[in-house]
């Protein structure tokens, strides 16, 4: 009787978790639908359009639950839309935030018309020239962007004419929206795809393209042909892709082998299938801090009156962003700041990483400098701070210590005593003559 009443909890417990999970696991997303207006002719560019529209997810096609939902009253019933992902893309927490959360996923959904590409990468996907029944449907783009910049994703959704009732076809995602790394480390930067086994298009192969964009330059660093397994000859140096992965679970990672400062910049991860494309962007940021390096070292042995002058020199570094500044820490252990001193411009190396110095003049006159310190010089940058340090010995810039005072009257005594010591020893050397010579006389 006991072991059946535990079976019994345990069963009501797994039901209520998995009822749990069920409603919970795919979110209903509230989306931007833009599209073109009619343009105005005469070369004018078409305005856009935008309005609310929901996305109810689902991992299976039977499954209405959604539906008995009601649309919000700012929310148009024709632009409810009814999304089947069977790979649970759309399910991923970060697009599912808490209920009141002030912060939300971004989405946009658009009309989206399948075309063939003239790349030539792509363009064996279509080699028949001839478009499929199966293209005759309402196609949209969807894009993505999860909490904290957790995922992105595109796809392309496909329903029947004049219905709500949309598949998911092809999706693309990346768990890498941002990426920092150090110079000369491998960086690989996510990109994965999925394919509706389903579709009459998956089984007619698909390429893959990454491109760079940074401040209006722009090449194409990698592209694939899935279906006759090539390479673009514009492959960069250093850049490949893991073609077992991408074949057999869809991993389309770029993946760099050594990172370097002109890698730094947008990437975009474009998927190709038979009139379908789908993108998704992912930013590297190559991060090195700064070497420091003091002259000159050690610091001359500085007297009053005296100006010395010290050279901090920062190199080796990636962003461009460094703040450079001076520390002073006295022999009472306070540190007080010296400015940044007189700093220069940059300087570029040829590996691209950059270097900048500063320059600190010591004027003992004015600046009390006590017994001495140690001088610092310290770089603030986006890779960490980094501290260089030099000690500065002083002489006779302040009154002695109580304990310079006693050795001193210490000494004192030791002379003292040694003076006197010596005039008694000539006084009685003088005195025993001066008898002896008496002596004599008589």
């Amino acid at each position: 009787m006991t072991d059946f009443s535990t079976i019994y909890k345990l069963s009501l417990v797994a039901v209520f978790c998995f009822i749990q999970a069920c409603s919970s696991s795919c979110p209903v997303l509230e989306c931007w639908f833009v599209q073109e207006k009619v343009g105005r002719g005469g070369g004018l560019t078409a305005a856009t359009s935008q309005e609310k529209s929901l996305l109810h997810i689902r991992t299976d096609a039977h499954s209405h639950s959604a539906e008995s939902q009601k649309a919000p009253s700012d929310i148009n019933p024709d632009r409810v839309y009814f999304i089947t992902d069977p790979a649970g893309t759309f399910c991923h927490p970060s697009l599912n935030p808490p209920r009141g959360s002030v912060k939300k996923p971004q989405c946009e959904i658009n009309p989206f018309l399948p075309q063939p590409s003239s790349l030539k990468w792509v363009a064996p996907l279509t080699d028949s020239a001839l478009s499929p029944i199966y293209l005759q449907a309402d196609w949209f783009s969807t894009s993505h962007q999860g909490l904290n910049k957790e995922l992105t994703i595109s796809s392309i959704t496909r329903a029947p004419t004049a219905t709500k009732e949309h598949n998911v076809i092809l999706s693309v995602t990346s768990k890498t929206v941002s990426v920092q790394s150090r110079l000369g480390e491998p960086v690989v930067l996510d990109c994965g795809f999925w394919v509706d086994p389903s579709s009459p298009l998956s089984g007619s192969g698909f390429a893959v393209e990454w491109r760079y964009q940074f401040r209006g330059d722009g090449r194409l660093v990698l592209a694939y042909d899935g279906k006759t397994d090539r390479l673009a000859d514009t492959q960069e140096e250093g850049a490949t892709l893991d073609f077992e992965g991408l074949h057999e679970k869809g991993n389309a990672s770029l993946i760099l082998q050594e990172a370097k400062v002109h890698h730094s910049g947008m990437y975009i991860c474009t998927v190709y299938l038979p009139y379908l494309v789908a993108q998704v962007a992912v930013e590297l940021e190559i991060v090195e801090p700064p070497s420091l390096s003091i002259h000159p070292s050690p610091l001359p042995l500085a007297v009053p009156g005296q100006t010395l002058t010290v050279q901090c020199e920062a190199s080796g570094f990636a962003p461009l962003s460094l703040e450079l500044s001076w520390e002073f820490k006295g022999s009472d252990g306070k540190s007080r700041p010296l400015g940044s001193g007189s700093v220069t411009g940059h300087r570029q190396a040829w590996d691209g990483t950059l270097s900048q110095s500063t320059r600190l003049e010591l004027d003992t006159a004015t600046l009390d400098l006590g017994r001495g310190g140690e001088v610092t010089c310290v770089a603030v940058h986006l890779g960490g701070t980094r501290r260089a340090s030099v000690t500065l010995n002083a002489v006779g810039f302040s009154a002695p210590s109580i304990e310079d005072s006693m050795a001193m009257v210490g000494v004192a005594l030791v002379l003292y005593g040694l003076i006197k010591f010596v005039s008694w020893t000539f006084t009685g050397s003088d005195s025993d003559e001066a008898d002896k010579q008496d002596k004599k006389v008589k």
